[in-house]
């Protein structure tokens, strides 16, 4: 059976296709992307996606975490079971209510997948209406090595609504972007963490705006190839 487009709210049981299936879905979901290179050859990378998904049903999580590997479970401290997947390397936190959050992933197509090897493991554990419905990334994590060091200060005294430089308390600048909604840690080293993302167009967008304002405040260049 053909798998739907899974940001629709349409019931699908989470077995009905294979890992192979599961996969060109979410290709479909995501199509490929050309990375348009910045002129100073640095693109950003993804480290993390977070998804969730809904699998529609009550679950028991105590039996879940009694019977899957790598599952753990402490009502005490956390209300989820936590279950880890070596491929792709990702970590799942299972409610009762069935709502599902899925972390670890490095890119779109991996969250996907990852979320539906879940499903499908809840579903053989005692829990044949497993759907997978509402798929959605809810954040994407990406950082950049700019290749040169910045003066913060600078930064800071220019953009004083944007930015948040405390180094007594943290020692990057967070730099707010309104458009789009992206929020940056940016350090001396030149090191930048991109949070807060929908998708990885926003990751780029955010680099291609804030790389034109640290290049102002840079110091000690490296080369791009170090």
């Amino acid at each position: 059976m053909a798998t739907p487009p899974v940001t629709r709210s349409h019931d699908h049981p989470a077995g009905t296709s294979g890992d192979a299936a599961a996969a060109s879905s979410s290709r479909a979901l995501v199509p490929s992307r050309a990375v348009q290179r910045h002129e100073s050859g640095i693109i950003p990378t993804l480290q993390n996606v977070v998804a969730t998904v809904d699998l529609s049903t009550k679950l028991d999580l105590k039996h879940i975490a009694l019977h899957a590997r790598n599952a753990e479970y402490n009502p005490r401290r956390f209300a989820a079971v936590i279950m880890r997947i070596r491929e792709p390397r990702t970590t799942a936190l299972i409610f009762a209510s069935g709502k599902m959050v899925c972390t670890g992933a490095k890119s779109e197509d991996d969250a996907f997948l990852a979320a539906r090897k879940y499903a499908r493991i809840v579903q053989r554990l005692g829990h044949p209406d497993v759907k997978f419905q509402n798929f959605k990334i809810q954040n994407m994590v990406g950082c950049v090595d700019l290749k040169f060091a910045i003066r913060l200060e600078g930064v800071a005294c220019e953009h004083p609504v944007l930015s948040t430089y405390e180094p007594e308390l943290f020692p990057g600048l967070v730099f707010r972007l309104a458009e789009p909604r992206v929020v940056m840690l940016i350090f001396v080293s030149g090191k930048v963490v991109f949070t807060g993302a929908k998708n990885r167009e926003d990751i780029y967008a955010a680099f291609n705006t804030i790389y034109k304002i640290l290049d102002k405040y840079a110091k000690h260049r490296r080369s791009t190839f170090e």
